[in-house]
């Protein structure tokens, strides 16, 4: 990792086609989508945004959300485009006489990524505007310094540089926050990719699919995987298998998200086996390949009881 990020181009904008928007809207719309999600939804007030999985019943994430309320009767609800058609097809299965249409908006609402001072004014989670929105992402740490971000649903692209989308995608992983997409369908329980720790399950809700899964994987110390920051000579992409040198016949995990920060070079949020950091090194795909370095996460992992 550099020493310095003086000449690290992240602030600037581009559009986010790899995204995608689903609208839930009626009077229960809230009340479905609270049984269906790890988050808390009908607690969800104007002007915050709150992560969210959807899980099947052996708590495998389906799909991951950053949703908002757009009034009283709706939720909207942002996940990556490839996972989005065979959720919303799920999800209505289970709406049966519940009041709640959900729709794909994708086409009609274009989503933009901002980076750097474009996002520096607001917090993450906050939600600012009505028609064109911002929403405040957590930043993004490289070399001990944060990257702000945020999602802008709707309206044109800011007056701003081009950012190149693997740019975005680095500093997406760089945040430690997870994003479900098509390779990584039903590869991992929320803890395993850190999503309570960046505040995408809540633990005092009610049911949802796979809710027992999760709190036990929470309460009775089983977790023996967790997200981490990897840096590599490579470009990683979703679904690639890391390898462990102590033992390279089987994966040690799987990479979740992945990109590249000019001067920093290819980066990846990966799940990982915790014994695979005691020793040994971490290779992309195979004994003999890439090596694999740690870097900082924005967060500390807690740490696994004896």
């Amino acid at each position: 990792m550099p020493a310095s990020l003086a000449d690290l181009p992240v602030n600037g904008v581009l559009p986010l086609p790899d995204w995608g928007l689903i609208r839930a809207r009626g009077a229960d719309a809230r009340s479905f989508l609270h049984g269906q999600l790890t988050q808390d939804v009908t607690h969800l007030v104007p002007g915050t945004a709150r992560l969210a999985g959807y899980c099947t019943a052996k708590g495998r994430m389906l799909a991951s959300f950053v949703m908002w309320a757009s009034g009283d009767d709706t939720v909207m609800l942002a996940c990556s485009a490839d996972v989005l058609p065979a959720t919303l097809k799920r999800l209505r299965m289970f709406v049966l006489r519940a009041k709640c249409t959900l729709d794909d908006v994708s086409a009609e609402t274009p989503l933009w990524g901002l980076a750097g001072s474009l996002a520096g004014g607001l917090s993450p989670w906050q939600v600012q505007g009505s028609d064109e929105l911002r929403i405040g992402l957590p930043p993004a740490l490289i070399d001990g310094r944060t990257v702000a971000r945020a999602l802008q649903v709707g309206g044109t692209a800011p007056s701003a540089p081009a950012l190149a989308a693997p740019t975005w995608l680095g500093l997406e992983a760089a945040s430690g926050v997870p994003r479900i997409v098509g390779a990584t369908v039903e590869q991992f329980v929320p803890q395993m990719v850190n999503l309570e720790l960046v505040g995408g399950v809540n633990f005092q809700k009610g049911c949802y699919p796979g809710q027992e899964v999760v709190a036990r994987s929470q309460y009775r110390g089983t977790l023996k995987r967790r997200g981490h920051l990897l840096s590599g000579p490579v470009q990683m992409t979703p679904g690639q298998e890391i390898v462990h040198s102590a033992d390279p016949g089987q994966p040690a995990g799987l990479v979740a998200l992945a990109g590249e920060l000019p001067g920093v070079g290819p980066v990846a949020l990966a799940e990982l086996k915790l014994a695979a950091l005691d020793g040994g090194t971490l290779h992309l795909g195979q004994a003999d390949g890439p090596l694999l370095t740690p870097a900082a996460l924005p967060y500390v992992l807690p740490v696994l009881a004896d």
